[in-house]
């Protein structure tokens, strides 16, 4: 029932921006942890950034601090990353992932319930 469709990734250069969006569908939007990871080749799923309580909650990766952020549109029922500042190191496939219920550690891929397909974002030097 429940399903996240992301889109926006891309090729740019290096100091370019980028808005990535993840569409829901069956869910109740405003009630659920929404998150950001990203998984570049050879590398581990990492966490980027998540929002909950309507945007009273948000926390980011030491490495997209001041550069990247997250927000949500409940009447889209969409969340977007907007991405300044691109580095060559942030490309990676980036995945919307969404929590029913309330976690602590949302810094962890596998508290997730659900997922997207991804969306390749590649940044050129």
């Amino acid at each position: 029932q429940v399903q996240l469709v992301e889109s926006g990734g891309g090729l740019v250069q290096a100091g370019g921006s980028l808005r990535l969006s993840c569409a829901a569908s069956g869910l109740i939007f405003s009630s659920n942890i929404m998150a950001w990871f990203r998984q570049a080749p050879g590398k581990e799923r990492e966490f980027v950034a998540v929002i909950m309580r309507s945007g009273g909650t948000i926390h980011y990766a030491d490495s997209v601090k001041g550069r990247f952020t997250i927000s949500g549109d409940v009447a889209k029922k969409t969340v977007y990353l907007q991405m300044n500042s691109l580095k060559p190191e942030d490309t990676a496939v980036y995945y919307c992932g969404a929590k029913l219920s309330y976690i602590s550690s949302y810094y962890r891929p596998p508290e997730y319930d659900y997922w997207g397909q991804g969306t390749q974002v590649t940044v050129s030097t």
